[in-house]
C-alpha cells in the first residue's frame, strides 16, 4: 500500500499560478496542497475504488441532469477553499447560482469556493484520520453537507453544517436531505 506524501513547500512561497502550473505539468500526479501550504502528493486509486467513484459520480451527474440544480465536479477538479487550501473532492456538487457568479477565468482553472456537497470515498491507501480532517476542513470552508464513504467499515460519516458527525452502519441508500433535493445514492453498487 501507498500512503500520500507530504511536502513542506514553505520556502517556496508558491502563488496560486505556480501551484496551478505545477499540477498542468503533472497532469498524471494527483496533488492537492493544504493550508498550511504543504504539497500533497497522493497514490492513484486502483480499479476497485476507481470503479466504485465512477459509480458515484454517474448516480449524482444523472440526478443533476434531471434536475438541473447545479454543477457536478469530478476528483480531477480542484477547488480552491477560503483557508487557501487546494482540495480535490471525489466528487462534488455546486448550485447553479454559484457556478454563475464566477468568471470565465475563474471556471478554467481552480474553483474559488467550496462546493455545497462534496463525497470522499476511502480507498486502500487511504488514512481514515486524514480523510475525516479533509471533511471537517470542508465544512469549517462553507460546504453544507459531506458524505465520507468508508468501504472497509461499510460505515457513511455524515458531515452538516453546525452539527455533529454522524456515523451510519452499512446504509444500503443515502438522501441528499435539503441540500441535493430527491437525491439518493445507490450504496448497494458502491459496498
Amino acid at each position: 500500500m501507498v500512503n500520500s506524501i507530504q511536502i513542506n513547500l514553505d520556502i517556496l512561497n508558491l502563488t496560486d499560478e505556480q501551484f496551478y502550473c505545477i499540477c498542468e505539468n503533472n497532469r498524471d500526479l494527483r496533488l492537492e496542497k493544504n493550508a498550511q501550504g504543504d504539497l500533497i502528493i497522493m497514490p492513484p486509486t486502483g480499479g476497485e475504488t476507481g470503479d466504485r467513484n465512477s459509480e458515484i459520480n454517474f448516480q449524482l451527474r444523472l440526478w443533476n441532469k434531471q434536475y438541473n440544480l447545479g454543477k457536478v465536479f469530478d476528483s480531477s477538479t480542484g477547488f480552491k477553499l477560503p483557508n487557501n487550501a487546494y482540495r480535490s473532492p471525489d466528487a462534488a456538487w455546486i448550485p447553479i447560482e454559484k457556478w454563475n457568479t464566477l468568471t470565465s477565468e475563474q471556471r478554467q482553472k481552480f474553483l474559488p469556493l467550496s462546493p455545497d456537497f462534496v463525497i470522499e470515498l476511502r480507498s486502500p491507501s487511504d488514512s481514515l484520520k486524514t480523510l475525516q480532517d479533509k471533511m471537517k476542513e470542508y465544512i469549517e470552508n462553507g460546504t453544507k453537507l459531506g458524505w465520507l464513504i468508508n468501504r472497509q467499515d461499510k460505515q457513511i460519516e455524515i458531515y452538516r453544517q453546525g452539527k455533529d458527525t454522524e456515523i451510519l452502519d452499512n446504509p444500503q441508500i443515502l438522501s441528499g436531505e435539503t441540500i441535493l433535493l430527491n437525491f439518493t445514492l445507490d450504496l448497494t453498487l458502491i459496498w
